[in-house]
């Protein structure tokens, strides 16, 4: 059996060369956690590239599953807290006294009844003519016509059980948005967020909501809008509509 003989000193890489070897491993790590882990992770991108590689993406769909898990868990622990304490029937005197009353007091006799019959309400009908049926409709129709007019913007999309996507307009900073959704087939959950030159923020965020509107103010230049996604057994469809102050809406997932 044959023993490699052991180095020799002369061989042993120097101390210079394993601080050296040790700096650029430290530097590798550093970048790939910033460039790759971070953004595919915790959807925190703080140098762009992680948005440009599709990362950030990643990352935005993992912390809205993990906040969901975490809200699914909460609502299963408090429904099994109200399960698990019985309702304990109450009785007030009021209810017993009235309950006394009824048995102590006699039935009526055949001869104490009286029939009473309620006088009819006399039948009114309204007839509208042809000149107020057709100001009518041309009044339903220019209200129609305003609502359309005040959004810029408007998409419908359907969502299959467990589906998400997203929606985001281009903003500058401090521009402002109008907005409303609503999702016909069961409430959604949303998260409504941005993101755009290293920066990330989330304004809002829901779980089970059908509709909502309101006004988006851009906290810094880059994508602002909605993750929509679909926790019900059934397709959803969602109508989003928005105006004012953006470049274009872009879906992006």
């Amino acid at each position: 059996m044959y023993n490699t003989d052991l180095p020799t000193r002369a061989e042993l890489p120097s101390t210079r060369k394993l601080i050296r070897s040790t700096l650029v491993a430290a530097i590798v790590a550093a970048a790939l956690l910033v460039t790759v882990v971070l953004p595919s992770e915790y959807a925190i991108d703080p140098t762009g590239a992680g948005r440009l590689l599709g990362l950030t993406q990643m990352g935005e769909i993992k912390q809205q599953l993990a906040e969901e898990a975490e809200l699914d868990r909460a609502n299963d622990e408090a429904a099994a807290q109200q399960v698990s304490q019985p309702a304990q029937p109450q009785e007030t005197a009021d209810n017993q006294g009235v309950v006394a009353t009824a048995v102590d007091q006699p039935a009526p006799t055949p001869d104490s009844e009286v029939s009473q019959v309620a006088p009819s309400a006399p039948v009114q009908e309204t007839e509208q003519s042809e000149d107020d049926q057709a100001l009518a409709n041309a009044s339903s129709t220019q209200e129609t016509a305003e609502e359309t007019a005040i959004w810029r913007d408007e998409v419908s999309f359907t969502l299959t059980p467990g589906e998400g996507t997203e929606y985001k307009l281009t903003m500058e900073e401090g521009a402002i948005a109008t907005f409303a959704w609503a999702s016909d087939g069961g409430p959604i959950n949303f998260d409504t967020h941005g993101d755009g030159n290293g920066n990330s923020i989330s304004y809002e965020k829901g779980r089970g909501v059908p509709e909502d509107e309101g006004d988006l103010e851009a906290a810094f230049t880059g994508n602002h809008g909605w993750f929509f996604r679909n926790r019900n057994d059934n397709e959803v469809t969602v109508v989003l509509r928005v105006s004012g102050d953006y470049g274009e809406l872009k879906r992006m997932l």
